[in-house]
């Protein structure tokens, strides 16, 4: 009895005989059909083909289904960007150090960055006027508000956003902090700043409006010599009024530039409009 010959399938290692009669008739394609087998390890048959269709098929979908999914959660955290910020930012009126009215309706059309101190402040206030004053040696006209309000221009910022920015301090001790001694304390840090105060009922509404919390003694003096507690921020406001940042006093100058740039580029691929 001749031996039986079988053929090893190498993907399954499943085995098949091959028949001896394939061979006595002279059927070389067999042969060769099965040489290709061995070869390939497996063979093109339409179940095959179908798996190998279903596969292709499947992929597509996925993939169609993954660059949906990546759009919607793009979609959303821009969405969230621009709904999900907290309502920062509202109507306010103070009063510049150099005697001028001042609304919220004088943010429009500048990026603004706003702090709120006051003249008295021993080391803080300090060392945040000094970050700003940094940003906008880089960065450019700043708007910062603190309840004193001053306006930087720099030529490195003006050559990359222009004139855009307004810095605005905003003072939080309305006893003390007159107009001339917010122009006074000002003057030891960047010359486009601009001061703003008013009156407590005044400053209190800014500070609700920019959820800022400050606390005055009861009774306070005006010649006393005490320390107001209060929120250590800079915001940024874009030239549309609205809130965009908060600035801890952790942030570091470098992060803050950085942030800031990125903020205007943004703005302006959504709005289509320059800084």
């Amino acid at each position: 009895m001749a031996p039986k010959i079988f053929l090893v399938d190498k993907r399954t290692l499943e085995t098949r005989e091959l028949h001896r009669e394939s061979l006595s008739k002279g059927r070389t394609d067999t042969i060769h059909h099965f040489r290709s087998e061995i070869a390939l390890g497996w063979v093109f048959t339409p179940t095959s083909a179908a798996i190998f269709v279903a596969a292709g098929v499947g992929l597509f979908f996925y993939f169609r289904y993954e660059k949906e999914r990546l759009l919607e959660e793009r979609e959303k955290e821009r969405m969230n960007k621009q709904y999900g910020r907290p309502q920062i930012g509202g109507p306010f009126s103070l009063t510049t150090d150099t005697g001028k009215p001042f609304t919220d309706e004088n943010l429009l059309g500048k990026w603004s960055l706003v702090y709120f101190g006051f003249t008295n402040c021993p080391d803080i206030c300090p060392a945040e006027l000094d970050k700003v004053t940094s940003v906008l040696d880089s960065v450019g006209t700043c708007l910062f508000a603190s309840v004193r309000v001053h306006v930087a221009l720099t030529s490195e910022t003006e050559k990359e956003h222009g004139k855009i920015f307004q810095p605005l301090f905003i003072t939080v001790d309305p006893v003390r902090d007159s107009q001339s001694r917010v122009s006074r304390y000002l003057q030891d840090f960047h010359p486009s700043f601009t001061g703003l105060f008013g009156s407590y009922d005044a400053t209190k509404a800014v500070c609700k409006a920019y959820r800022v919390y400050f606390s005055t003694p009861p009774n306070a003096d005006p010649n006393g010599d005490y320390l107001v507690d209060h929120s250590i921020f800079v915001y940024l406001m874009d030239p549309h009024g609205k809130f965009v940042e908060a600035f801890g006093q952790s942030v570091g100058d470098e992060e803050v530039k950085t942030k800031i740039n990125e903020e205007i580029s943004q703005w302006q691929q959504e709005t289509g409009k320059k800084a």
